[in-house]
């Protein structure tokens, strides 16, 4: 065991989970009406709450536990209670770390990830509902799709998408491309918010956006640093590559927004760097610089007509575009790594198709299909059946007019059904 790799571990843990609350909780907090703030915060504390205890007891064992019937498609429960998850490691995860190191990193994952759905049906989901939601897709989507792709068994069985040579180094395709998948079965699902797009008044505090913004910069050096599993030169590429490209995907979307509507925008700058974030997360650990430039710049411009032209003209309502800067960054992002990725960066990984490596982009754009397919199918499901059993809108008096949570504290807990 290493101390050094174990204490940047635990270090990027907290970063992570400091990308949920309090980042994303400000970020997506200052972009919704005033009078829906407070319930963004408590969703965003509550999915923290509710994948904690579930990852804890029973979903890190579907998720990376050993492999049931050798099919790569789940794991079984016997690290349930994470019963053999102690100090000691786990060589086919991470040979110089507690395993518990490691279970508690991916665990942060587990708890953005529901997170990021929250975006996309901003305003309208009960909160009941949503807690009961999260916890399933958490079980039923999250923990299969992130079994394809990272499970590896002492035994040589590891999930199908990981056999087939798909690359994810930080979770393009376990975060960003699953939870955009769910945020745009969400936002079909639900329908538009009462007074969409018409009637709909502007973020209510820019500054919160920019705070929570800034603060999953910082926390993303865990999320993708982090996935070294050591304090190494990887993790010091992965953590040059993810800042170039937040860099240069922020200041693409500003001079877009410059030509487009004459002026850059403080909210389109933020959206950028999130984009290039998502984009470079699963090739961080796979590219150079050149490579993250690319990826960042892409990023900008296959999310922003996503976000500005593609959503007004199908007309879905994604309340704060979990959809368009996280699923369509996270699919470029992917398929990218399978265009870009050198062994010059990780020479135990494969070349890309710009190094000679084709068969790379096949498998990328498989890992992609199927997850965006399976997860976009599975809550659709999840979001019918939980709202034909606790109904998942909040009633139309209440979406249209609303009580400012932050002004009627002696009733909050109670708004938070609303």
């Amino acid at each position: 065991m290493n101390s050094g790799d174990t204490a940047w571990v635990l270090m990027s843990a907290a970063l992570v989970l400091s990308m949920t609350v309090p980042a994303l909780a400000f970020f997506y907090g200052g972009l919704v009406r005033r009078k829906n703030v407070l319930s963004v915060l408590v969703q965003c504390f509550a999915v923290t709450c509710l994948v904690s205890l579930q990852w804890m007891t029973f979903g890190y064992s579907l998720a990376f536990g050993p492999d049931l019937g050798g099919v790569g498609v789940i794991g079984t429960l016997d690290w349930a209670m994470l019963e053999g998850v102690g100090g000691a490691p786990n060589a086919s995860y991470a040979p110089t770390i507690p395993h518990a190191a490691f279970m508690a990193f991916q665990m942060m994952f587990a708890v953005i990830t529901p997170a990021l759905i929250l975006g996309a049906f901003a305003e309208r989901m009960r909160f009941a509902p949503f807690c009961a939601f999260a916890l399933l897709w958490s079980t039923l989507v999250y923990d299969p799709v992130c079994h394809w792709v990272w499970s590896s068994g002492a035994d040589g069985q590891m999930g199908w998408l990981k056999r087939l040579g798909a690359l994810d180094f930080a979770g393009g395709i376990v975060v960003h491309v699953n939870a955009g998948a769910a945020a745009l079965a969400a936002a079909i699902m639900l329908g538009r918010r009462v007074g969409y797009p018409d009637r709909m008044s502007p973020p209510h505090n820019l500054p919160f956006a920019v705070l929570g913004a800034g603060l999953l910069w910082f926390g993303w050096f865990g999320f993708n640093a982090g996935s070294a599993l050591g304090a190494n030169a990887l993790a010091a590429n992965a953590f040059v590559a993810t800042h170039a490209a937040a860099a240069i995907a922020g200041l693409a979307w500003a001079a877009i927004d410059a030509f487009w509507i004459g002026r850059p925008t403080a909210l389109g700058t933020i959206t950028g760097c999130v984009a290039g974030l998502a984009a470079v997360t699963p090739a961080c650990g796979y590219v150079g610089l050149q490579g993250a430039l690319a990826i960042g710049l892409g990023a900008t411009l296959a999310a922003y007509p996503a976000v500005v032209i593609l959503k007004a003209r199908l007309g879905y309502d994604d309340a704060l575009d979990a959809f368009g800067v996280h699923g369509v960054a996270g699919v470029w992002g992917v398929l990218a790594t399978g265009l870009f990725a050198t062994q010059a960066a990780n020479p135990e990984g494969p070349n890309g198709l710009f190094r000679g490596g084709g068969a790379l982009v096949g498998a990328q754009a498989i890992a992609t299909a199927a997850t965006f397919a399976f997860s976009f199918a599975a809550t659709f499901v999840l979001l019918k059946a939980v709202d034909a059993t606790l109904g998942l809108r909040a009633a139309e008096s209440e979406e249209r007019i609303g009580l400012d949570l932050t002004e009627h504290r002696e009733t909050g807990y109670t708004l938070l059904d609303g």
